[in-house]
């Protein structure tokens, strides 16, 4: 099928979902995530297709968020529980007015229609998508990128088994199969097709989209986080939560790409960062941390000097470009520079400090305190979750069911006319 026949596909099968109350919603969901168990088999093996056609052209970074596992799988099926058990938005009522004239005026959500993703290489997020999706009402259309074709066609055949399971359309969930830029261009440009189009992936990705597309869109996911160390930090705590932020899973949106580090403590500490980040890794055979170091930091401890693009380069891979700043103020003024306006932190013990970074910075997240890996919508709650939106209309930060909504005013009276 072509891009448009997928596209009009679902749009025929929404009405099947949207006469499915919150029940039969959860059992299509329950018996999906069964389904990605009972085919396990089936998507390690096209899994184990697109690892062997990745080596040598993906980084190892990138070939881990490509590959699967059991446990992978696991851990999908179960997001896909999660968001069955959690409450359906479709229906509910955000507000109620009663005027004078006796109209009632509700504002009640509903379902988008078709939302269509376009993604890249973490083969999760066809499942996460999938799900969300079709608890928030509306059908799933999956673009995703030619490393995790074979993947994906396996995950969402055993979606679409467990649709069918339930006398739901196996249409509400599709994969588009041309992996060229067309089949994106064909998206962006489905006007009366597409309700809501979702770019998941690097700057170029998103770029393409918000610059070309002519439904509506959110930009999503960009994330060139900052840490700041302020003069009054826990020196300790510090290390833990950049460390935590920049090596758990640095091929992540919500990993750390800049440290800034007041100039009262930048002496004390850059050592000590190197000696966790680089050397201790290194002993320990883990990828050590490359260091780009802006001129003062050069200065104090050996790394690689900082590039013109270091500061506004989402690395993905275990490099952190490094500046001392002169305190919260010209750190809140680089982040408003160089900022994708995700997720930020501080790390101080300073009231002062912390408020004045809380209320400088205007990012989707920010973080007095604690790491930047939290901005997920499982860790805030909301289930596994659609993206990270970095801009400021409709939704913003971890997209959760209610941002795969909208709504509409519902007015009940009993003859006014005006």
């Amino acid at each position: 099928m072509t891009t448009h026949e997928i596209l009009k596909s679902a749009r025929a099968a929404w009405p099947a979902l949207r006469a499915a109350d919150t029940e039969k919603k959860n059992a299509a969901l329950n018996a999906m995530a069964d389904a990605l168990i009972a085919r396990q088999d089936e998507i390690l093996a096209a899994n184990a297709v697109d690892m062997a056609a990745a080596q040598g052209h993906i980084s190892e970074v990138m070939l881990d968020r490509l590959k699967l596992t059991a446990a992978r799988i696991s851990g999908m099926a179960q997001g896909i529980r999660e968001v069955a058990a959690l409450p359906d938005p479709v229906g509910a009522v955000i507000s109620r007015v009663e005027r004078p004239n006796g109209l009632v005026i509700e504002r009640t959500r509903v379902a988008m229609g078709v939302i269509a993703i376009i993604y890249e290489s973490r083969p999760n997020v066809t499942s996460d998508a999938a799900a969300l999706t079709l608890k928030a009402g509306s059908a799933c259309v999956l673009r995703g990128g030619k490393e995790a074709f074979n993947s994906a066609l396996a995950i969402v055949a055993a979606l679409q088994s467990g649709l069918e399971q339930v006398g739901l359309p196996a249409e509400l969930v599709q994969l588009v199969r041309d992996t060229t830029r067309q089949s994106a261009t064909d998206l962006m440009t489905a006007v009366g097709l597409v309700d809501l189009l979702i770019p998941r992936g690097g700057a170029g990705l998103i770029r393409a989209v918000t610059e070309n597309a002519k439904v509506p869109c959110i930009q999503t996911g960009t994330g060139i986080c900052h840490v700041y160390v302020d003069a009054a930090a826990d020196l300790d705590m510090a290390l833990n939560i950049i460390d935590n932020a920049k090596t758990s899973r640095p091929s992540v949106c919500n990993a750390e790409e800049v440290l800034l580090v007041h100039e009262a403590v930048a002496a004390a500490f850059l050592p000590r960062l190197r000696a966790r980040l680089v050397d201790a890794r290194a002993e320990k055979g883990l990828p050590p941390v490359e260091l780009r170091l802006d001129a003062r930091a050069a200065r104090i401890i050996p790394g690689t000097p900082a590039g013109e693009r270091d500061f506004d380069t989402e690395f993905l891979d275990y490099i952190l470009a490094v500046g001392i700043v002169g305190g919260v103020d010209e750190a809140v003024a680089h982040i408003a520079k160089h900022s994708t306006g995700h997720s930020e932190a501080i790390v101080s013990r300073d009231p002062d400090a912390l408020r004045a970074f809380e209320q400088g910075v205007d990012s989707a997240a920010v973080y007095l305190n604690c790491s930047t890996r939290f901005t997920d919508g499982g860790e805030f709650g909301l289930g596994c979750e659609m993206g990270i939106s970095t801009q400021k209309l409709h939704a913003r930060g971890p997209m959760g069911l209610e941002e795969l909504t909208t709504y509409k005013y519902v007015v009940r009276g009993d003859g006014q006319v005006r």
